[in-house]
């Protein structure tokens, strides 16, 4: 019993800890989106899909070959017999078995077979890249969410810092106050200030909050706790002064997106289901090929194995179907697959051109978010500058508080204008990193 116990709180420590661990682990971006390509119910059910498809390809590939099936019927008869013996008529019952073995092989049926495994073939290549599309949607998601966590993390520590700033101004206000240097509507401006950040501080942390949950539910993360994810240097993507050139972007995107080779596979699979609607206006020739023998109990005197052996019989045989009259049937189920063709074309079109667009304008959202970023970098750092100067000035009492306070909320209104420019930035890179083909990663970056 005490070994029992033993063994049970082992494996509850170890659980525990193991729970402890994930909970306390640092989430990079990479673990996030894997985490999500791997939870996501969408990215399963494509899994699923692809699996149906190559079952489907198995299929068609398997109609090559003949077919062999058996079957056996056993019969129970009854009648009135005569008893040559007596000349009387007797009720009686008579056993039969019938056995049969055939097989069939189509020789010719407008290469239907063969267009229907290309039709399989290609419809599982285009599952396996609708799959990617649904996996580099999550991706972007959860990119978009996890910038938007380390964006709300930043924010939190800076009103932190001019909280902390505040309440070092207030207790000077407040010794001034106590000296009669300052009147008290100076010290109430000040303790306003400090109040108004605090509640935009308790915002911000609600803010936090929701953008970490958002993150969680992105990669079906069941966890209640709060997560703790990477914050990586992202100095290096500061204003590289890209100038991007949407042709060139477009080009490399036309190689590589999923949702173009997606498409594209689609047309060629509708072109094929064109061909295989026409298959139906030419004969299907058949080879047949069978083998039967029966027994029977009226035949007195001869065994079971020497009747079948005796009642064997084989046959062979070439079967066409002509389709002669089919009231227009063939020719509408051509007229469909071709305008199902002439649809997955117009898709394949809109899909480029949508990605045409999409390109278009992160390369606009680059160029764009560098010029904002430049403007709001030396926004932030003149107002930097004033409001240090005004501090100075503050602290050695040439500045009253409210021109102070004026200074300083154009400093905090400056600090988060640069922000939202740096992350607005560093996503319309990364977004345009992953039109050209580059991983969604901070990996590499020190």
């Amino acid at each position: 019993m005490i070994k029992t116990n033993l063994i049970l709180w082992g494996l509850f420590i170890s659980c525990t800890t193991s729970l402890s661990g994930q909970q306390d682990s640092i989430w990079t971006l990479d673990m996030c989106i894997n985490y999500a390509l791997d939870k996501n119910i969408q990215v399963q059910k494509a899994k699923v899909s692809n699996d149906i498809s190559q079952i489907n390809l198995a299929y068609a590939k398997s109609v090559w070959y003949p077919s062999l099936s058996g079957s056996v019927r056993e019969n129970l008869d009854w009648s009135n017999q005569l008893n040559t013996t007596t000349g009387s008529t007797v009720f009686k019952g008579t056993d039969g078995m019938n056995l049969s073995l055939n097989s069939g092989m189509t020789l010719f049926n407008g290469n239907k077979i063969h267009n229907s495994v290309r039709k399989a073939e290609i419809d599982y290549e285009a599952d396996k890249y609708n799959t990617e599309v649904i996996k580099e949607t999550i991706s972007l998601n959860v990119l978009n969410a996890y910038l938007q966590v380390l964006y709300a993390e930043e924010q939190v520590k800076n009103i932190e810092n001019q909280i902390s700033s505040l309440e070092e101004q207030l207790n000077l206000a407040s010794e001034r106050l106590k000296l009669g240097v300052i009147s008290n509507s100076d010290y109430l401006q000040v303790k306003s200030q400090l109040a108004t950040e605090k509640q935009t501080l308790a915002t911000s942390n609600s803010q936090l909050a929701l953008d970490k949950i958002t993150l969680m539910q992105l990669m079906e993360l069941p966890e209640p706790n709060e997560i703790s994810i990477e914050r990586p240097n992202l100095d290096s993507l500061l204003n590289q002064k890209r100038r991007p050139d949407p042709r060139e972007v477009y080009q490399i995107s036309l190689q590589i997106k999923p949702e173009v080779k997606n498409a594209e596979l689609s047309k060629k699979s509708s072109e094929i289901s064109v061909d295989l609607a026409r298959a139906n206006y030419f004969p299907n020739l058949s080879l047949n090929a069978g083998v039967s023998t029966l027994y029977s109990t009226t035949k007195t005197g001869s065994s079971i194995g020497y009747q079948i052996k005796d009642n064997l019989s084989p046959a062979i045989g070439v079967t066409a179907s002509i389709p002669i009259y089919l009231n227009t049937q063939v020719r509408t189920n051509v007229a469909i697959a071709k305008g199902n063709t002439s649809n997955a074309g117009l898709d394949e079109l809109n899909v480029k051109n949508q990605l045409r667009k999409a390109i278009e304008q992160a390369c606009q959202d680059v160029i764009s978010s560098q010029i904002e970023y430049e403007a709001s970098a030396e926004a932030y750092k003149a107002a930097k500058e004033s409001y240090e100067v005004a501090s100075e000035k503050y602290f050695n009492g040439l500045m009253n508080s409210v021109d102070f306070l004026i200074q300083k909320t154009s400093f905090i209104s400056a600090e988060s204008s640069f922000l939202q420019s740096k992350y607005r930035l560093i996503f319309s890179y990364k977004i345009l990193d992953f039109y050209s083909g580059q991983p969604l990663s901070f990996k590499n970056m020190k």
